[in-house]
């Protein structure tokens, strides 16, 4: 992408997104006036390219090539937005076993890649190198942090001054006599994620060329998720949509973490990481949370169980024939609020076609963690709060209000949340949303050890609900993050999931609702209705009706 665009398409978003303060008015917000959103699965990006400019999709989203983009900002019928995104994308490594248990082996690789070149020829102008294990928009950014230039010759003095030989077929062997097995680079294919495959050539390229034999496997992103979740694997890669809050490093590095699904997939384990998280996930304060995350960055970098690579712009492409989207400095069109209020720029309301680039895996609530599950179900469930898309802070949704408070406990203070639910709320299937569903919730992930969910409940002490609408939380310890920790947590029917047996194999998508053979059991209290997935064509999703978020004026 030409630098003048990047630069015309960052100035359309300080024009328009309040840049000054938050200009985030929920009062504008209501039940969705769309009647029908199709997630229209097209996995192929020139497909995807091709139903937008022949009108057979509304939204495109997540446009990752240059030429793309560089195609649509010449076309006078789609408009394009650009944010600053929590993105970071990363070569990990199975540190557990040999040959990624050593750690100048790690470090060695990370010199020994060409990021700059990779990320100026696959990404023209939109992405940038990364060397941080936050991308560079976080408010927690710490780029004092031990770097590795890309430097090939320095990579291989740093093994050889370790100790490290090569065989007469090039390949590294350790001090110990023990040469490299050929290491496998999983990654997507080239179908459906064509930088991400080709980054995954060119790192497994470089890294050959300095002893470690390494070849990439593409393969189905399902696939290659749950042979992460089963820690069977060498190498792979990654992006990560992080969040505003640092203590995602918990979940990504802490040792605890290391569970079949948890997020620690590389499996790092240093005693003075662990500690440097626990107080960063512990914080009482900001100023605590700083100085925590700051370490814990700086130790990331030595310890290197992953590699940064880059962090990119996020870029999305919206129909004129539709209006009402909503964009800031920190989002692009494609969000809910946008799903809220669009409507077409002139005529009948009409379905609208949102690209899906790639099957949801199973739409289960417990054990999906990929971007193309959740963009279904983060339509379906809710939370006690929302995030400003200006300014990020935190905004009420289920919850009208909350509060935060201190108190002693046998073992120390504690924080205690209080919120006071909203009334009107139902589930799907007309059923009232109460407190009792929200508590239920936490107390199934807890009690059932839900790795993807371990860190927001773990230090959960007790659930009180003195009413229909209020919810009491009293935690174990005190932390600046436990709001966001548990107010972001997608709240469940507790009359569905009291009633499932075994949470790893649930697929709510495909069972039929005992009391409305129009539903399914994947029902929430969201703006949409889960109504038919087509593996290979679509997910069809309809506008609940009753959808809490009442605007008088609509």
């Amino acid at each position: 992408m030409k630098k003048s665009l990047i630069a015309t398409l960052l100035l359309l978003v300080f024009l328009t997104s309040g840049a000054f303060g938050s200009d985030f008015d929920l009062a504008r917000y209501g039940a969705p006036k769309i009647e029908d959103l199709y997630l229209v699965i097209i996995r192929d990006p020139d497909a995807q390219l091709l139903a937008l400019q022949r009108g057979k999709v509304d939204i495109l989203g997540d446009l990752h090539r240059p030429v793309d983009v560089e195609a649509l900002s010449k076309n006078k019928d789609v408009e394009l937005s650009l944010a600053s995104g929590f993105h970071g994308f990363f070569l990990g490594f199975n540190v557990r076993t040999f040959p990624w248990n050593r750690l100048e082996l790690r470090r060695s690789a990370w010199q020994a890649l060409p990021r700059e070149r990779m990320v100026r020829d696959l990404f023209g102008g939109y992405a940038e190198p990364l060397s941080t294990f936050l991308p560079p928009v976080s408010p927690y950014f710490e780029p004092g942090v031990t770097e590795y230039p890309f430097d090939p010759e320095a990579a291989r003095k740093r093994l050889a001054e370790g100790g490290w030989t090569w065989n007469d077929a090039g390949v590294l062997v350790s001090p110990e006599g023990e040469a490299v097995p050929p290491q496998k680079l999983l990654s997507p294919t080239a179908s459906s994620a064509p930088t991400t495959a080709e980054i995954a050539v060119r790192i497994a390229e470089a890294l050959s060329a300095i002893g470690i034999p390494v070849e990439s496997e593409p393969m189905d992103f399902s696939a290659m998720i749950s042979r992460l979740d089963e820690r069977n694997f060498q190498m792979y890669v990654l992006a990560w949509q992080m969040t505003r809050d640092p203590d995602s490093l918990y979940a990504f590095y802490s040792s605890k973490m290391d569970v079949r699904g948890g997020y620690n997939m590389p499996g790092i384990s240093d005693p003075a990481l662990d500690e440097a998280l626990d107080r960063l996930r512990f914080a009482p304060d900001e100023g605590a949370a700083r100085s925590a995350s700051s370490e814990a960055q700086k130790l990331l970098s030595d310890l290197v169980p992953v590699v940064p690579i880059y962090s990119r712009y996020t870029i999305s492409a919206v129909s004129k024939e539709w209006k009402g989207t909503l964009v800031t400095d920190r989002t692009t069109a494609d969000n809910l609020w946008s799903l809220l209020v669009m409507e077409p720029a002139s005529g009948p309301m009409r379905p609208l076609y949102m690209v899906q680039s790639d099957e949801p895996r199973a739409l289960n609530p417990f054990t999906s963690s990929s971007a193309y599950d959740w963009q279904v179900m983060g339509l379906i469930y809710d939370s006690l709060i929302a995030v400003d898309p200006y300014t990020l802070e935190t905004i009420p949704w289920l919850a009208e209000s909350w509060t935060i408070e201190t108190k002693e406990g046998p073992e120390g203070p504690r924080t205690v949340l209080t919120f006071s639910l909203r009334k009107n709320a139902r589930w799907h299937d007309g059923r009232p949303l109460t407190s009792r569903d929200a508590a239920f919730t936490y107390e199934f992930l807890k009690k059932n050890g839900i790795p993807r969910y371990l860190d927001n409940v773990e230090n959960i002490e007790n659930v009180d609900c003195p009413d229909d609408f209020t919810l009491v939380v009293t935690m174990k310890n005190t932390s600046f993050w436990h709001l966001h920790r548990i107010a972001g947590l997608p709240v469940l029917p507790r009359h569905i999931v009291e009633k499932v047996a075994d949470w790893r194999s649930w697929l709510p998508a495909s069972a039929k609702h005992p009391d409305d053979p129009s539903l399914t059991l994947l029902i929430g209290s969201g703006p949409f209705v889960f109504r038919e997935y087509r593996p290979g064509e679509y997910v069809r999703m309809g506008r609940n009706e009753t959808f809490w978020l009442e605007n008088p004026a609509r």
